[in-house]
């Protein structure tokens, strides 16, 4: 038996999340269901470094399943790819050792998220980037972006809905990258909660509207408190883009 690690990139417009759930198109269904055919019938659990929402995409989302076939890595991604649906894509296949898990041997994630502010929405990138057609104080957002550096309790930028009781986490970098209209936000930590990303990102588009002052973020974070942070960004500016499984970090 081999354990073999798939790096997948897919357009998640038309997927409701990557988790398979009881109704709905979902990335991890499509894939399984690909495994069984080439596994001739037989269910082939996968495991991924975890979930996105519906709506979000990713470029290098990390997923790894066990077989007994022998393929090689090169034949993998080939055969994968020519059955998986256009809007999945398989980047990558390894070889792994058995003690190697998708989720829990990651020791990092890097998340982009793409915002588009001219007065103007650009139809063909509609659900690719987040249109946001106000003015923004740049530099007070980068100001703000320093504060989430570090270890601290993310509680205030957690979905309540979240059932994970440790919410401390650690932000190695968050900058926002300009390239004219166009603003992306890169953040790369240990891990993140249900919605972090998006609630940052809401949270420094308030600092950049002059809703709230960059030093707010400290005590936001101190607050422990969902109701003090803002809202939560839309989903299809988000993406996940890659997944470290390695002990450097930046």
């Amino acid at each position: 038996m081999a354990r073999m690690k798939v790096t997948v990139a897919y357009d998640g417009t038309d997927f409701a999340g990557y988790q398979i759930q009881p109704v709905g198109r979902t990335v991890q269904g499509s894939i399984q269901k690909v495994l069984q055919k080439v596994h001739k019938g037989e269910f082939v659990p996968t495991s991924a470094s975890g979930r996105t929402d519906a709506g979000v995409h990713a470029f290098g989302q990390v997923v790894h399943f066990d077989t007994n076939m022998d393929i090689p890595e090169s034949g993998w991604v080939r055969g994968l790819n020519a059955m998986l649906p256009k809007d999945i894509q398989v980047r990558n296949v390894e070889k792994m050792d058995e003690s190697f898990h998708a989720r829990f041997s990651s020791t990092s994630k890097e998340y982009h998220y793409k915002l588009l502010t001219g007065q103007q929405p650009d139809i063909f990138r509609r659900n690719q980037t987040f249109h946001y057609p106000y003015p923004l104080n740049r530099s007070e957002m980068k100001k703000a972006c320093e504060y989430f550096l570090g270890t601290h309790d993310f509680t205030s930028f957690s979905s309540v809905k979240t059932h994970v009781t440790d919410k401390v986490r650690t932000i190695y970098r968050l900058e926002m990258v300009e390239d004219g209209e166009e603003l992306t936000f890169k953040i790369k930590g240990t891990g993140f909660l249900y919605n972090m990303v998006r609630i940052i990102v809401g949270t420094l588009l308030d600092v950049g509207r002059g809703k709230k002052r960059p030093e707010e973020i400290k005590t936001i974070l101190e607050r422990k408190d969902r109701s003090f942070a803002s809202k939560t960004a839309p989903a299809h500016g988000l993406y996940l883009i890659q997944v470290s499984y390695d002990e450097e970090t930046e």
